[in-house]
């Protein structure tokens, strides 16, 4: 029988393969016991959505108390399968980095520092600033025609958002505060 030098070496690492396995020994129970000893062996993965672009790729959180212990690609999620792009690999840092902002900054008319407020009267602030702006430039006719409509405020969606909220927003944005500019950022 004659062999090719691929088949050869083929063949040889095969062996070489198959003879260190069986002749160092090694133990696939005790493997399976240590890998208890991985830091994420008792965390439940809680699965999410990358949230960088429009693509919707799946990743794995493990989280601990109130720590991000590791994240990695879904691989039952249908779009990426397990992998991630280099932004979705490093996704662990939005919530691990100290330089994350968790409380609003409001930077009054004419200041030049920004001061930390409080969640409920920042969002109390843009829902008064959102009322004032559309009360002060709600149209309802133009050319003699009803439009009820504001051209003040625009929204410009993320990336993130699924198609069921997408939708909701824009019904929300049209029906409820009459806006015209409405755009979403999927980048695909």
């Amino acid at each position: 029988m004659e062999f090719t030098r691929r088949q050869f070496l083929k063949l040889s690492g095969a062996m070489a393969a198959t003879i260190a396995v069986v002749e160092l020994g090694f133990d696939d129970k005790k493997a399976w016991a240590d890998s208890k000893q991985f830091k994420i062996a008792e965390l439940k993965p809680t699965p999410t959505i990358c949230p960088y672009c429009g693509v919707g790729c799946g990743i794995l959180v493990y989280s601990q108390g109130d720590d991000v212990i590791y994240t990695e690609g879904d691989p039952d999620h249908p779009i990426n399968e397990g992998s991630l792009c280099s932004k979705g690999t490093t996704v662990r840092q939005v919530y691990t980095s100290d330089r994350r902002m968790k409380k609003p900054l409001y930077r009054a008319p004419g200041s030049s520092k920004w001061e930390e407020v409080d969640w409920d009267w920042a969002l109390n602030r843009i829902a008064e600033k959102t009322k004032e702006t559309r009360d002060r430039t709600f149209k309802t006719k133009e050319n003699g025609l009803t439009v009820n409509k504001t051209e003040a405020i625009a929204s410009l969606g993320g990336a993130a958002l699924d198609n069921e909220e997408t939708y909701l927003i824009g019904k929300l944005l049209r029906a409820g505060l009459g806006l015209t500019y409405i755009e979403h950022q999927a980048r695909i």
